[in-house]
C-alpha cells in the first residue's frame, strides 16, 4: 500500500489504493462465450488536444467491436486535474474506466496504485517502439501501468511580417534567440510571449544549460534549481522576463496563440499542433464553424494557407549553432483505472487507441504518437520537421513518486513568477529547492 498526498487541495489529503491489481471492485462479468458483458465505460480526455474526429473514431470503433457496449468521453480541464483525479480514482462509483494523465503526473498515480497493471499488453501496444521516457513515467516496480498516449515537442512560432519589420532572422543559438526577442520587443508587442508562471517553456533553459529540476540522491530527491548550471539558465530566463515580454507575471502558458493572433507578440512557444489555432486577422474568412459546405471548406483551406504564409516555426536552438535546446516534452499517458468496474472493456479501448489507424490519426493531427514507428504520419512539412527536431532532445520531468505534489502545490509556477517580478535568482532557487525536496521526500 502506498499513500499519495496532495497539499494542493487546501489540506493534506490521502488517496490509498491497492497497487499492482485491479482491486476488489473490478467486475466485467463474462458472457457465455467468454467476452465481457455489455456495459457503458467512460474515458476521460484532457483539454482539446484530442480532436473531435479522433474522439468520434474511438466511440464508433469501440461500439462496433463491443456490440451493446457504449463509450462516453468526458473532457476534463487541465487546471485542477490532480485533485479531481485524486477524488475520482479513489472511488469505484466515480472513477472513469480509462484516463488520460499528463506525463509529469503519471509517476505519482502509478506508484499510488491508481492504475491497473497492463504489463500483459506492453508488447501488443507497441513494446520497445513506445516512447521510452513515457514508459518510464508509467511504470513502477518492474510493472507497466500507463502507456504513452502522445508527445508534443515544443517549437517556436513567429510572425514573419514582424521579423521582416524588425530586420531580424531566425536565431541559430539560444543567446541569439534572446537578442532577437529583445529587438522585437516594444510597448505594444512582446518579442516572446513568456508569462511569469510558464515553467513548461522555461525548463528548456535549465535543461539546455545542464541543469535539472530535481535529481535522485540515493533513496531521496534533491532540488536542482540552485546548481550553477541551472542558475545559468535561470538568469537567461529572467533576462527574457524583464526585457523581451509583456506577458503577465501572474499567468501561465495557456493558449499563447491568443496574443499572437491579436498581434501582441512576435513569437510564442508551444507544441506544434498549435498551428491549427493560429488565426491572423488578415487571413480570417469569417466562416461559420458549423458550415460544412464545400464552399466553407475551401475558405477554411485558404484561411489556413494564409496563416501559414505569414507564420514561421523553428525548434528552439541550443547553445551552439546547429544544435537544439533540450526542451520539456509535453504530452500524456493513458491508463486503465484500478477501480474500473469494466477492466476488460477498458483494455479493449486501449487496444483501439494503439492500432495503426488511430496512431496515424494522432500524427496527422500534429501529435507525436505514443508508438514511435508511426511518427512518419506527422508528414514532412516545416511543422513536422520542427516537432521531430525538438523531440530528439526533449526531456520529461523527474520520474519521482511524488512529482504530482510539486505540480499540485504549484511550486514551479510560484518560483518562475518570482523570477519574473525581479527576485534574486540564487535566493529564490534555493528556497524553491527546499520546497521541492519537502514535496518529494
Amino acid at each position: 500500500m502506498k499513500i499519495l498526498r496532495f497539499a494542493a487541495v487546501g489540506a493534506v489529503a490521502a488517496l490509498a489504493l491497492t497497487a499492482c491489481s485491479n482491486g476488489d471492485d473490478a467486475a466485467d462479468t463474462p458472457t457465455g462465450d467468454g467476452t465481457p458483458e455489455a456495459a457503458t465505460i467512460t474515458l476521460w480526455l484532457n483539454g482539446t488536444d484530442t480532436p473531435d474526429a479522433l474522439r468520434e473514431y474511438l466511440t464508433t470503433t469501440f461500439e462496433s467491436e463491443n456490440p451493446g457496449s457504449k463509450l462516453v468521453i468526458e473532457e476534463q480541464d487541465w487546471n485542477g486535474l490532480v485533485p479531481r483525479l485524486q477524488t475520482a480514482l479513489g472511488s469505484a462509483e466515480q472513477t472513469p474506466d480509462v484516463v488520460e494523465i499528463g506525463n509529469t503526473q503519471s509517476p505519482t498515480f502509478t506508484y499510488a496504485g491508481a492504475f491497473a497493471d497492463i504489463t500483459d499488453l506492453y508488447e501488443e501496444l507497441g513494446g520497445d517502439d513506445l516512447l521510452p521516457g513515457f514508459v518510464d513515467a508509467g511504470s513502477a516496480d518492474g510493472a507497466f501501468y500507463a502507456a504513452p498516449y502522445y508527445s508534443g515537442a515544443r517549437a517556436v512560432f513567429y510572425n514573419k511580417d514582424a521579423f521582416a519589420a524588425a530586420g531580424v532572422e531566425v536565431p541559430t543559438t539560444l543567446a541569439e534567440f534572446t537578442e532577437v526577442a529583445k529587438k522585437l520587443q516594444s510597448e505594444t508587442q512582446s518579442g516572446f510571449w513568456f508569462p511569469g508562471q510558464d515553467w513548461y517553456n522555461g525548463a528548456a533553459w535549465i535543461y539546455t544549460n545542464g541543469g535539472e529540476l530535481a535529481v535522485a540522491d540515493g533513496d531521496a530527491w534533491k532540488g536542482g534549481l540552485s546548481t550553477p548550471e541551472s542558475i545559468e539558465g535561470l538568469q537567461q530566463v529572467q533576462d527574457l522576463f524583464q526585457n523581451a515580454t509583456n506577458a503577465p507575471a501572474d499567468s501561465d502558458s495557456n493558449e499563447p496563440w491568443v496574443p499572437f493572433n491579436a498581434g501582441q507578440t512576435a513569437m510564442f512557444s508551444a507544441p506544434t499542433w498549435a498551428r491549427w489555432s493560429i488565426d491572423l486577422p488578415q487571413c480570417n474568412k469569417a466562416v461559420d464553424p458549423d458550415d460544412e459546405s464545400e464552399e466553407a471548406k475551401a475558405l477554411r483551406g485558404e484561411q489556413q494557407a494564409c496563416n501559414e504564409e505569414h507564420t514561421g516555426v523553428f525548434p528552439l536552438p541550443g547553445l551552439e549553432e546547429g544544435s537544439y535546446a533540450q526542451g520539456f516534452a509535453g504530452g500524456s499517458n493513458i491508463a486503465v483505472a484500478a477501480k474500473s468496474q469494466h477492466p476488460e472493456l477498458a483494455k479493449s479501448l486501449l487496444r483501439i487507441m494503439f492500432t495503426e489507424e488511430f496512431q496515424n490519426m494522432l500524427g496527422e493531427n500534429g501529435l507525436i504518437p505514443g508508438n514511435t514507428q508511426y511518427s512518419t504520419s506527422m508528414g514532412d512539412d516545416v511543422y513536422a520537421q520542427a516537432a521531430v527536431a525538438a523531440a530528439l532532445n526533449a526531456k520529461l520531468t523527474p520520474a519521482a513518486e511524488n512529482w504530482a505534489t510539486v505540480e499540485g502545490d504549484r511550486i514551479l509556477e510560484d518560483f518562475f513568477q518570482q523570477l519574473a517580478t525581479g527576485a534574486d535568482v540564487q535566493e529564490a532557487a534555493a528556497s524553491a529547492d527546499k520546497l521541492i525536496e519537502d514535496a518529494l521526500n
